[in-house]
């Protein structure tokens, strides 16, 4: 595999607007004026501050391609989904007149694509946003599938909207810059895919523990390009998370509940990690799965140094926020459980006692 050439692999949906493209490799920034056309006069660059410089750096790309470029910085990971971020990205898109044909360009991890995304879908009920994803989570999982959202009191991602860009531009090149352990629990979002869907995936993480650590080898760029694939099949079928797109969520109830708990200050993979081994744990008990994937679940997060328990006293808060879980059907918590690997399927709870019970099986 060429680290030269890049990848191409194709979301379609229902709908024509809902196809897109997204690319896995180098010097990529030069596709942009293609898939924008020559109808786009303006173009809106998203990013953190923690990413000012390469958010100037692709404004002045664009300008050199014949945009108009604007920036809108925002804070950095979770603090930047909230609706008054939002409401900022709209007065710079309202001042500087964009229009239908206009876009938006968001430069960061996940957050930024899901905040820009949100922001794309609610201007002018919709223009166009190309996601160039800085983190291997971002690459994997949040710029690919559509999903938008911000924060609210409540809970995570409850106010958003399903909206594909028009494209996703993966430059590796980005990564070398992430630190290690952004790397690591990036990796949680590429295991789910392997439990769910992709298997091969778990193998080449266990044969190559040195090489998952550098981000510009041969293995991560196929680990990301599996991962890519596994979500960009499930969406193309379901872009609405109304059937098999919701097995995705693996290890993110439990996920979710944590981050809320923590304020957000945790990484989401790790986060996901915990959820994740409650997930199998709650397979086991259920009587889907076996005691070695379950095994095999905690060895492969731990390998990666990833947590895999969470205090024992802080069952019942989680608990509450699950609650408000958008899997949640009226008064039945439903998880996404795996009945052997690569084979999810949804579990609806008949009795909360076997939650807890689970639960202390990842307590500590």
């Amino acid at each position: 595999m060429s680290t030269e050439a890049s990848t191409r692999i194709s979301v379609t949906g229902s709908q024509a607007s809902e196809n897109y493209d997204v690319l896995v490799g180098h010097n990529l920034l030069g596709e942009i004026p293609g898939i924008l056309g020559q109808r786009t006069q303006r173009i809106l660059v998203i990013h953190p501050r923690a990413l000012r410089s390469t958010g100037e750096l692709v404004m002045e790309d664009m300008r050199k391609a014949g945009f108009e470029a604007f920036s809108a910085e925002i804070p950095d990971a979770e603090e930047g989904k909230h609706i008054k971020v939002a409401a900022f990205c709209w007065r710079v898109l309202g001042q500087n007149d964009f229009t239908r044909t206009d876009a938006i360009i968001s430069v960061g991890g996940g957050s930024v694509s899901d905040v820009a995304g949100f922001v794309a879908a609610t201007w002018l009920r919709g223009i166009r946003v190309i996601h160039i994803p800085t983190t291997l989570l971002g690459m994997v999982d949040a710029a690919v599938g559509g999903k938008t959202g911000i924060n609210t009191a409540e809970g995570k991602n409850l106010v958003g909207a399903f909206y594909p860009p028009a494209a996703v531009l993966c430059e590796l090149g980005v990564l070398r810059t992430l630190p290690e352990y952004e790397l690591l629990t990036g990796m949680a979002e590429v295991v789910k895919c392997g439990f769910i869907a992709d298997p091969e995936i778990l193998k080449l993480i266990e044969d190559n523990p040195e090489k998952i650590r550098d981000s510009q080898s041969l293995v991560v760029r196929e680990l990301i390009e599996r991962s890519i694939r596994v979500k960009a099949d499930v969406v193309s079928e379901d872009l609405k998370e109304s059937g098999r797109r919701e097995f995705l969520n693996y290890g993110h109830t439990l996920g979710h509940a944590i981050e809320h708990a923590e304020r957000y200050q945790w990484r989401h993979g790790a986060a996901v990690a915990v959820g994740m081994v409650f997930a199998a744990e709650l397979s086991l008990a259920a009587g889907y799965l076996d005691e070695a994937t379950v095994d095999r679940t905690r060895a492969i997060c731990e390998s990666l140094g990833l947590p895999i328990s969470y205090p024992a006293d802080r069952w019942s808060k989680l608990l509450e926020t699950m609650r408000r879980d958008k899997k949640t059907r009226g008064h039945l918590l439903r998880f996404v459980v795996l009945e052997g690997l690569g084979k999810p399927r949804i579990y609806e709870v008949p009795d909360e006692s076997i939650l807890f019970a689970t639960y202390q099986e990842i307590a500590k």
